[in-house]
């Protein structure tokens, strides 16, 4: 069994949670220790790393950057290696990711080329969100990369395809959680009460009107209320109830707009049913915007690889916090083909392992050729 396929099953028995990810950071440690030391400078920061391989006559920093956290969602793959923790799971990939990123930092440690790498295994990006915070720390300052990239597997590709873009790739994204408070009450008498099941029935349907009505027809965005808890029985009326959801935008302007339309409706919902509302958007995540140089570069080398088929993708609601790095770091994302019939964030989501060897060799050559360069 290819060794990294066989790490790809340890991690995907140990999911956890943002900024709990303390057995997965202590498998990272171990495996990295393994390798040989000379060129290799580890520092800790949370349950992240920060793995600097030094290289033969550095000139630049060439950084490249996982994920490791997993996701509160039970697993139903039925694998023989499934989830040996309750209510977790790496539905998103973020196993394959490591081991990728493992299999790239084994080989640059093995075989040494001229300039630094930096390998950046963030917590969190589920949330609340990692690489924010990990980007403002001194060991990310001290050992800032000139350049970055990073991947995320694709359920919807086959494997051996690499699927990229210049320019905007993933959306602006932001948590949504709003409280409501009225006053409860015998279901016998209505006219005592301000219900807040009412409330939020009819908040939902106003949220809606914001994509449909205040956001330009050729820009994008989306509202969506996953879940709505409110009330105890079936013969009180609610007291509270509490809507939680997402905001996906295509630029930060549009996000701004229809947060202040959500703000503008929510007091609507005050006025009109007598009761109290807090917003709290959570989790934001900027854009992940890859640079059109480094990108057409990765393209061009990618048409040229062998056995990788490209295709170049659209931009994705999708958020992910890797937008905070290509803020503040010449870089680009990119999509691995992994063929999965169940897509990311499913229960049985089972991604093909075929990738990990393809996603390995094709980032060893192109990071070998951009870190040789004079």
């Amino acid at each position: 069994m290819n060794p990294f396929v066989k790490i790809r099953r340890d991690l995907h028995q140990i999911p956890e949670l943002g900024f709990q990810e303390y057995k997965t950071q202590a498998y990272l440690l171990a495996y990295i220790h393994s390798l040989p030391q000379e060129r290799v400078a580890i520092k800790k920061w949370k349950t992240g790393l920060f793995v600097k391989v030094s290289g033969l006559n550095s000139k630049k920093t060439i950084g490249y950057r996982t994920d490791i956290d997993g996701l509160p969602i039970t697993e139903e793959t039925g694998l023989p290696f499934s989830s040996q923790h309750s209510e977790q799971m790496h539905a998103c990939g973020h196993d394959f990711h490591m081991s990728i990123a493992l299999g790239v930092l084994t080989f640059f440690v093995e075989n040494p080329i001229d300039d630094d790498l930096l390998f950046i295994f963030q917590p969190a990006e589920e949330g609340p969100g990692g690489a924010e915070p990990m980007l403002r720390t001194e060991e990310m300052r001290e050992w800032m990369p000139d350049m970055i990239l990073a991947l995320h597997i694709a359920p919807e590709y086959p494997v051996g395809t690499i699927a990229v873009k210049e320019g905007l790739l993933f959306a602006n994204t932001s948590e949504l959680f709003i409280d409501l408070k009225g006053k409860g009450g015998h279901a016998a008498y209505p006219h005592q009460t301000n219900d807040m099941v009412i409330a939020a029935c009819q908040l939902v349907n106003q949220l809606q009107t914001i994509v449909s009505r205040n956001v330009n027809p050729l820009d994008s965005a989306v509202i969506t209320i996953g879940k709505i808890t409110g009330g105890t029985v079936q013969n009180i009326i609610a007291e509270k109830a509490r809507l939680e959801g997402t905001i996906r935008t295509l630029s930060p302007e549009s996000m701004k707009k229809v947060k202040h339309r959500i703000e503008a409706i929510v007091k609507g919902i005050e006025a009109g049913f007598e009761c109290e509302a807090v917003i709290d958007y959570g989790s934001m995540y900027h854009q992940v915007y890859n640079s059109e140089e480094l990108t057409r570069e990765f393209i061009n080398f990618i048409k040229e690889a062998d056995a990788v088929q490209f295709v170049e993708c659209k931009e994705a609601m999708t958020g992910e916090d890797y937008g905070y790095m290509l803020k503040e770091i010449p870089g680009f994302m990119f999509w691995l083909g992994v063929d999965s019939p169940y897509g990311l964030h499913h229960a049985k989501l089972t991604p093909s392992e075929e990738a990990i060897d393809v996603a390995v060799r094709v980032i060893t050559k192109y990071i070998a050729l951009k870190g040789n360069q004079s």
